[in-house]
């Protein structure tokens, strides 16, 4: 896939990297582990590890970067869950995210709720599966699987008391005119209700981004394959702004380094300013859609039967 393609309509824009140090409203701060997740035996040894790790990491932990918007596909009220994937096809994600307190010394947050949400592996999002993703690709209800197509590859998890959460999700795919991405949000001082997370504020609205490298490869994969068309590559974007880990891209590690399709892990640590408050209307353009996709889509309102 070529990586230079995107909607020329839509004015370039990038989000803005703070650094020195100085901790601004909504900011984070990113950096990338570059281990593999323990065995179960170890985790706990592991996590200690890291969120120590982290504490010391100065420089990294205070290259804070401002919020971006929340994209035109975001939904309230996900569920509170650790797999997201509920039966969707795709290359095995598992994502690890460990959120920091930038303003004390970069310790673990306890109890703060991240939530992300992201599109299957052809550029679908639950609640808007009728939204073109641009290219060719197949309708989202012939990808055979199970899944409830307003809450699929949604959901919340908590950090204990090492800051740390896990989801077990697919790789992304991709729609025009973005690159690969994994929209998150950090939410503090609320607390799990009937499922999901209730109450509070967010603190940050970000993405995760992909190497270009392996993106492509996995898009040469089934079901990816399936989704036809111009990838945005990183350089291209209009959200991420070449930072690396500071702006949002994932560590990734193989599980099987001659077999992509067995999957990958990620790791990312989330610096936050808890007394911060966003609201997710950040800088970045978000991706408004190719301009065939119909009314139900983003830009428009979810499907009427769409509660997350």
């Amino acid at each position: 896939m070529t990586g230079n393609h995107k909607d020329k309509s839509i004015t370039r824009r990038r989000a803005l990297a703070v650094t020195g140090g100085t901790v601004a409203a909504g900011g984070l701060a990113v950096a990338g582990y570059q281990a593999a997740f323990a065995d179960t035996a170890t985790a706990t040894a592991e996590e200690a590890t890291t969120a120590s790790a982290s504490a010391s990491q100065s420089s990294g932990c205070m290259t804070l970067m401002s919020s971006v918007t929340e994209g035109p596909y975001y939904l309230d009220g996900a569920l509170v869950r650790k797999d997201i994937t509920e039966g969707k096809s795709g290359v095995p994600l598992t994502l690890r995210l460990t959120v920091v307190d930038a303003t004390d010394g970069c310790t673990p947050v306890k109890g703060a709720a991240v939530e992300i949400w992201h599109c299957d592996a052809w550029g679908y999002y639950s609640g808007y599966t009728t939204a073109n993703p641009g290219g060719s690709a197949p309708a989202e209800s012939e990808d055979g699987s199970t899944a409830d197509d307003d809450t699929y590859l949604r959901g919340y998890q908590i950090a204990g008391a090492n800051g740390v959460v896990k989801f077990e999700t697919i790789f992304p795919g991709w729609y025009t005119p973005r690159t690969c991405h994994i929209h998150l949000k950090v939410h503090t001082g609320g607390q799990k209700e009937d499922g999901t997370y209730e109450g509070g504020k967010v603190n940050y609205t970000g993405q995760l981004f992909f190497d270009d490298t392996i993106a492509e490869e996995i898009f040469t994969l089934e079901p990816y394959s399936k989704h036809s068309g111009s990838y945005t590559t990183l350089d291209d974007d209009m959200v991420y702004d070449g930072g690396g880990a500071s702006s949002g891209l994932l560590t990734l590690k193989a599980v099987h380094k001659k077999d992509p399709s067995k999957g990958y892990k990620g790791f990312l640590t989330v610096a936050v300013d808890p007394d911060a408050e966003n609201t997710g209307a950040g800088s970045g353009g978000g991706g408004t859609p190719p301009g065939d996709a119909p009314s139900g889509g983003p830009g428009g309102t979810p499907s009427a039967s769409a509660s997350s």
